[in-house]
């Protein structure tokens, strides 16, 4: 079993987050272990999100400050391409679990990536998607275990 962890936008949003200290520092966990370990992956769809989401929707930080991020992010993470096949992979997880189309993206890049586990708090924790399982953690409980 692969010990690869996608990282759904959220927790790299919260990473930037000084409003709730207690996501915050998950977060910064998760990052940092994943960086240490290599076990991270992103693609760059959440890394578009998380520029819109940081700069635009909650004003976090400048658009210079969150390209750096971003650019800082590329040689520690492997990022997984959106492409023709991962689209069409993303189309047969969203008809097979019914998911939305932008989450059935992050599960097939999740399954592209290597990936046994995504972090997120916007899909169901504790899901099995054909073999890469969804973990809260926020949840409560050791940060990132099911």
């Amino acid at each position: 079993m692969s010990d690869k962890r996608f990282f759904d936008t959220n927790v790299l949003v919260y990473a930037c987050d000084s409003t709730d200290l207690g996501k915050q520092a998950i977060s910064l966990q998760l990052i940092a272990e994943a960086a240490a370990s290599g076990s991270g992956v992103l693609s760059v769809q959440v890394l578009g999100e998380f520029f819109h989401a940081v700069v635009v929707r909650r004003r976090l930080l400048t658009a210079s400050e969150a390209e750096g991020i971003i650019r800082a992010y590329r040689p520690v993470f492997p990022v997984v391409n959106v492409d023709f096949d991962l689209v069409c992979a993303a189309t047969r997880i969203h008809r097979r679990f019914q998911l939305r189309y932008w989450d059935s993206l992050i599960v097939a890049a999740a399954r592209l990536g290597g990936c046994a586990q995504i972090l997120s708090e916007d899909l169901n924790h504790g899901q099995d998607y054909d073999g890469v399982t969804v973990s809260n953690p926020f949840r409560g409980g050791v940060a990132g275990t099911p």
